[in-house]
């Protein structure tokens, strides 16, 4: 199915047509939980340690559709923070899944595909999405372009403790496929992996899609990669091979700067001492440290406190 996006914000839907996979918009994603840092700040980030359970959610088809709705976003306007907000939700034919019309407040218009009427395990999935578009807009957080912005959404609402709805609501088989949101599987593993790393979390054991446990094993595995890049100790033995020889280069050839396919880059202030800048892998702030040994550096972002060899 061809997606059609609304521009208040709404949820892209693979129904039924081919699910795109891997880690195409990393580099969004990574700027997406940058800005949530910067945005939020730390506290606030941490004030969203524990995730939606999956009770509060849960959808039965013995649930009213209406008042079933209803009481799934108010769960999520709680998790979020947005107390004096009032969602109010209606079901049309649509080809997206959904879509919020972001005014003034506090009420804000919620339509859901009509779709979600008789697959109402996914309407926790589809409001997660839409219930954060509000929480951004009051947050005046926002990337330029559609694309960019819907990718910060489901970047957010997977770190701050919803995105796991988005992740399940993802099937496929050889004759039928359903994914939601703008990430792509992998992508919505990897954040979510990023959140268990931070809070000692396992979204795991939500999962009802094993679809979806593939794909977060997936982003687990490129999370980790991030905790593993030169010039962290957790390097490995190639990547501290290759740092040492293009360290090796800044320094014989007064030419620092950034080497293709490395995460770091050398610098100098002037005719001062080399220094190497690389991505915290917790918030991917860059941070900047002096060229000389063993260092033990603190991101002023998230504070995470990095040991280094440089």
């Amino acid at each position: 199915m061809e997606s059609v996006l609304a521009p208040s914000g709404g949820t892209d839907v693979a129904n039924g047509g081919p699910v795109e996979h891997g880690f195409p918009h990393l580099d969004t994603v990574r700027a997406a939980i940058t800005a949530l840092y910067k945005r939020l700040s730390y506290d606030s980030v941490r004030s969203f340690a524990a995730s939606v359970p999956p009770a509060d959610v849960a959808f039965s088809d013995q649930d009213d559709l209406h008042l079933g709705a209803q009481r799934v976003a108010h769960e999520l306007v709680r998790h979020y923070g947005l107390p004096d907000a009032r969602m109010i939700i209606s079901f049309r034919e649509m080809t997206h899944a959904a879509n919020v019309e972001l005014a003034a407040g506090p009420e804000y218009f919620i339509e859901l595909n009509d779709r979600f009427r008789t697959h109402r395990r996914d309407i926790g999935a589809a409001l997660a999405h839409e219930v954060m578009h509000v929480f951004l807009h009051r947050l005046d957080l926002a990337f330029h372009g559609t694309r960019d912005n819907e990718i910060l959404t489901d970047t957010a609402a997977a770190y701050l403790g919803a995105g796991w709805l988005l992740l399940d609501a993802y099937r496929e088989d050889a004759a039928s496929s359903q994914k939601l949101g703008y990430l792509t599987p992998e992508e919505f593993g990897y954040v979510l992996a990023k959140r268990a790393l931070l809070f000692g979390e396992d979204p795991a054991i939500w999962f009802t899609s094993p679809q979806a446990y593939t794909a977060y094993t997936k982003g687990l595995t490129q999370a980790r990669r991030d905790e593993q890049q030169p010039p962290l100790t957790a390097a490995g033995w190639a990547g501290r091979r290759r740092y040492a020889k293009d360290r090796r280069y800044a320094q014989d050839h007064c030419d620092p700067g950034a080497h293709p396919g490395a995460p770091y880059s050398f610098s100098t202030a002037g005719r001062g001492p080399l220094s190497v800048s690389f991505p915290c892998p917790t918030c991917h702030q860059r941070i900047r440290v002096p060229v000389q040994g063993r260092v033990r550096a603190r991101c002023g972002l998230c504070r995470t406190v990095l040991e280094c060899d440089t």
